[in-house]
């Protein structure tokens, strides 16, 4: 009796829905020009969802508030296409910057995204 319960129990976590979302980008990481202090650096990551599940992007997470994020609000059906708009606001940076952004989303992997800048001081 023990082992059918084990089996039923096994079964029906092998069964749980799980989200099949998947990001693909043809870059994840960007690097711009040097720069002088002061600007405004935008870039728009370009994806596709090439998972069999709508993808929902619920947030983002950096450790600077000088990078801003633009995403979807809206789920990303498969195979269709999204922008994931960033921003850096280089006033008060100097020298090399290299930035992480973590997406937070229902993807089947984590994804994180990357820019790098050499911020000039005049």
């Amino acid at each position: 009796m023990r082992l059918f319960f084990a089996i039923i129990i096994a079964l029906n976590s092998a069964f749980i829905l799980t989200d099949d979302a998947e990001f693909y980008f043809k870059d994840k990481s960007h690097r711009f020009a040097d720069t002088k202090e002061g600007v405004l650096l935008e870039h728009d990551f370009v994806f596709t969802n090439k998972g069999t599940d709508p993808l929902v992007i619920s947030g983002y997470d950096v450790s600077c508030s000088c990078t801003k994020i633009d995403f979807p609000k809206e789920p990303i059906l498969p195979e269709e296409e999204g922008v994931i708009h960033m921003s850096f606001d280089t006033n008060g940076k100097y020298g090399f910057q290299s930035r992480k952004i973590q997406i937070l989303s229902n993807a089947k992997k984590k994804t994180i995204l990357t820019f790098k800048v050499v911020v000039i001081n005049e």
